[in-house]
């Protein structure tokens, strides 16, 4: 992989870009007095370097050292006032919301909360790193030309048959698939696999959510798992579980090499995506990433009252879509699931909640505007589930490229035809079906939310996110050894980005 040499620091891309000796880092946060990149290595040692660097509210540096296989989190400093809507605690180690890949899971417990779960206005100054996952540094570089190059259906939409699929469950117990890569992405790329799929005739697979997601601590107290996936936490990650490879990072690669097996067989890759609200629940939830970063440019607080969330979702949060650094991770993300792991289209998770750019559904909303007119995106499939719990937007978003036509969505024990247009409407009768094994929530009555409120009810306070257990922890964090970056030239210019 070719590396960049630039010796200063610079505020684009975020996140963790690899160059000669190391690598620049760049986390977004207005509200933050500072912000740490803390490696690991083997032993669970901590060494952090201060982002000595800001370009408007981005925090960034150069750090030596940083390779691929690199594990890291961050810390950011600040202040603490969730009545104002900040909630910055450095003792809490953050995932990086532009990582490739995460490695290992949560141990529940009051670690992984900011505030004291007995006085929520409180900190909580117990260091998290124990408790919660890596993110891992990964190689991007990946062969698509090797043996017969890499080609996109691009399928016409009114040809269009799509077959929803668990990664997982697909292949689970599929008796032809070998033992050690069922369930996986690599299990989905078997022969085997992709013979049952275009048999059906289907010429899409719609895959239930890949991003990293995070196993809900009251599952975990029951001997249970999170199995549908809609409780992202990292929108850039493969979900590690599914990989043969292992969360270390090798899920990036086997990931890329399912995508181009089932091109070679015709078959285009959709994902159904969650960008509306995130693993981190309401005030009573854990802090795992966004809350401890900017609490307020990714969520969207409740006016008047910013210690509760504003919850068009019923999980406790709404991504804040009406602010750039909200809509730049999405956008970052969408882009880079085309460009890096060649996927022809998406499923929006809960769509209208990611039109409320003031609360309202609206046609003309920054998102839906800035995905119109994104050439990258331009090819692609767009498919959104049209309510969420504060509306039901049926035929209420716009028609782009591919329209007028009708397509046919497939799922495990589920057929039927269904109005399409590029923003298409998926799964909208699908709940309903008898034989349907997905848990769905019925979406609201059309009657009773043509007029969606622009408020909403702080989330209450009895969520399943806030249950904790106490367990041994996994990790000990045995040395922390604190670095600062060198300023580069760079340094403290003038803050003129918005947001």
């Amino acid at each position: 992989m070719s590396l960049a040499t630039a010796t200063r620091s610079l505020p684009y891309p975020l996140g963790v870009t690899l160059r000669e000796g190391g690598a620049n880092i760049a986390i977004y946060s207005q509200t933050a007095d500072a912000v740490d990149f803390c490696a690991f290595d083997g032993d669970g040692n901590e060494t952090r370097t201060r982002l000595s660097d800001r370009t408007g509210h981005v925090f960034h540096g150069v750090v030596a050292g940083v390779t691929v296989g690199t594990r890291y989190g961050i810390r950011v400093d600040g202040e603490w006032n969730p009545d104002a809507g900040l909630r910055h605690n450095v003792h809490k180690l953050l995932l990086d919301p532009h990582a490739t890949a995460i490695e290992g899971g949560y141990e529940w417990g009051q670690a992984v909360f900011a505030h004291d779960m007995n006085a929520p206005s409180e900190l909580d100054e117990t260091d998290s790193a124990p408790s919660v996952p890596r993110c891992v540094v990964t190689d991007n570089s990946f062969d698509w030309d090797e043996g017969t190059a890499d080609v996109a259906p691009r399928t016409p939409l009114a040809e269009t048959v799509v077959y929803e699929v668990h990664v997982k469950g697909f292949t689970q117990q599929h008796p032809d698939v070998p033992a050690d890569i069922r369930g996986t992405y690599a299990g989905l790329a078997h022969p085997a696999a992709i013979k049952h799929l275009t048999d059906l005739g289907v010429t899409a697979v719609e895959l239930l959510p890949v991003h990293q997601f995070v196993q809900d601590s009251h599952l975990e107290e029951k001997g249970l798992r999170n199995y549908w996936g809609y409780n992202s936490i990292c929108f850039f990650a493969p979900h590690g579980d599914y990989s043969s490879a292992g969360d270390g990072g090798g899920q990036v690669a086997e990931f890329k090499a399912m995508v181009k097996a089932l091109h070679a067989a015709g078959l285009e890759v959709i994902l159904d995506v969650v960008y509306n609200h995130t693993a981190e629940g309401n005030h009573m939830g854990p802090m795992l990433s966004f809350k401890g970063i900017d609490n307020g440019a990714y969520y969207r607080l409740v006016e008047g009252e910013e210690s509760a969330y504003f919850d068009t979702t019923g999980t406790g949060n709404s991504l804040n879509v009406g602010h750039p650094a909200a809509l730049g991770l999405i956008m970052d993300s969408l882009r880079y699931w085309v460009t890096e792991m060649h996927i022809d289209g998406f499923r929006f998770d809960l769509a209208t909640t990611l039109t409320r750019q003031d609360g309202s559904a609206e046609l003309h909303s920054a998102f839906l505007t800035l995905i119109q007119q994104d050439p990258v995106l331009a090819p692609v499939k767009m498919i959104a589930e049209p309510w969420d719990t504060a509306g039901y937007q049926v035929g209420g978003f716009p028609p782009t490229g591919l329209n007028g036509t009708a397509s046919s969505v497939t799922t495990p024990g589920i057929s039927g035809t269904t109005a399409a247009t590029y923003w298409a409407t998926s799964h909208s009768d699908s709940s309903a079906a008898p034989t349907s094994t997905r848990p769905a929530a019925a979406p609201p009555s059309p009657a009773s939310t043509s007029s969606p409120p622009t408020t909403a009810s702080p989330w209450p306070t009895s969520q399943p996110t806030t249950k904790s257990t106490t367990r041994p922890t996994a990790r000990t964090t045995t040395t922390v050894k604190v670095t600062t970056a060198p300023p580069t030239t760079a340094s403290r210019v003038p803050r003129t980005i918005p947001g």
